[in-house]
């Protein structure tokens, strides 16, 4: 990833886009470097696919700019801007092979037939379709001709490469290998890559940096780690990973009332007050149990009332620890095996402090 100094190899200003009345973009503005690679996440409807659109002159922003190097395109056609793109539905041409498939772009900029037939070569060995060039995209696997799709939109050496939502129309096991060869691939040939996605693991696994997004509007841009350990709001907290939210009240800058129980805090936020209602949240598996537990501060004992077995781990739920809200505990199967996770055995846990964000309470 480029370094902070680094110019801008996109930079979007200030972008709004209208349908009639409806609002699907409010005022973005953000800043993607030279070989990045970033995710757009957020649920159906949160505005990524149309600010991707917007970045490839597919759907025109009704306000604000894009620049690419420097060079102001925001009111640029797509075939005036430098980009290739993949769709989710993978948009082939049924009619060609996969060999024209792949050369579609370079014939239209009339480059050369000996070099066309060396650089569809090149793309297909790249994507480890090196002997399917012959068959029809209906010959193969929806892999395959995400594969396809792939080394078409690079091609013609772009300098951006789209996604929109690539993977989400093939089964869990393929999407998994792909991503790890869209990322691998991204790295060898260090195209800067912006990707839709509405799957957190997705994005977590891919991305360098995850623009999340809600209702129009940026929520968080960081690392996957830094949006997942620092979520900068409840609704950050949510869509990304499980959470557990508790309802508070705010003693001091560093602690809170948790019903009739008092927890210390690394730290609140300086616009909340003591004695304002806030919401904490810890990741259950941030929640301490067994001997980590020993001379931890934030220690409570609570009931278990029902237990996940989820494969590498146990999920607890727990007795509420204030009003209706009840904690999820994320357990090793090894450290199970330490501990009593029955249903209706009493387990005494600690919430670290550090691991405890804290937020205005939730409407």
């Amino acid at each position: 990833m480029a370094s902070e100094t680094a110019e801008p190899y996109l930079k979007i200003v200030g972008v709004t886009k209208k349908f009639g009345e409806f609002t699907a973009l409010k005022d973005i503005s953000l800043e993607v470097f030279e070989k990045e690679f970033v995710c757009f996440l957020g649920p159906s409807g949160c505005g990524k696919t149309t600010l991707l659109r917007a970045i490839a002159g597919l759907d025109i922003q009704t306000s604000g700019q894009v620049f690419q190097k420097g060079r102001d395109i925001s009111d640029l056609p797509p075939s005036s801007r430098d980009f290739g793109i993949v769709f989710q539905s993978y948009a082939l041409f049924p009619n060609l092979t996969v060999e024209k498939n792949v050369a579609y772009g370079l014939e239209n900029q009339k480059v050369p037939q000996d070099r066309i037939k060396t650089r569809v070569a090149e793309l297909l060995e790249l994507v480890g379709l090196p002997d399917q060039g012959r068959k029809y995209p209906a010959q193969l696997s929806g892999g395959q001709q995400q594969r396809v799709a792939l080394a078409r939109a690079l091609a013609t050496e772009p300098g951006l490469l789209l996604l929109d939502e690539p993977l989400s129309a093939l089964d869990a096991k393929v999407r998994a290998r792909l991503r790890h060869e869209i990322k691998e691939l991204q790295n060898q040939i260090g195209v800067t890559t912006i990707m839709v996605t509405h799957d957190q693991e997705e994005a977590l696994t891919m991305a360098d940096r995850i623009v999340v997004m809600n209702n129009g509007v940026i929520e968080q841009v960081g690392s996957p780690i830094d949006i997942y350990s620092h979520p900068a709001s409840p609704f950050v907290a949510d869509f990304i990973g499980t959470t557990n939210f508790i309802d508070a009240k705010l003693q001091t800058p560093t602690s809170a009332q948790i019903g009739n129980f008092e927890v210390s805090l690394s730290a609140s936020p300086p616009d909340l007050s003591a004695g304002q209602d806030v919401t904490l949240c810890i990741r259950p598996e941030d929640v301490l149990t067994g001997s980590r537990v020993d001379g931890a501060p934030n220690q409570i004992e609570l009931g278990i009332h029902h237990v996940e077995f989820l494969g590498s781990f146990h999920r607890l739920h727990t007795d509420p620890v204030s009003g209706d809200t009840s904690l999820m505990i994320d357990v090793s199967v090894a450290r199970a095996r330490e501990i009593d996770i029955s249903v209706g055995s009493r387990i005494q846990v600690a919430l670290p402090a550090e691991h405890m964000n804290v937020y205005p309470a939730r409407g």
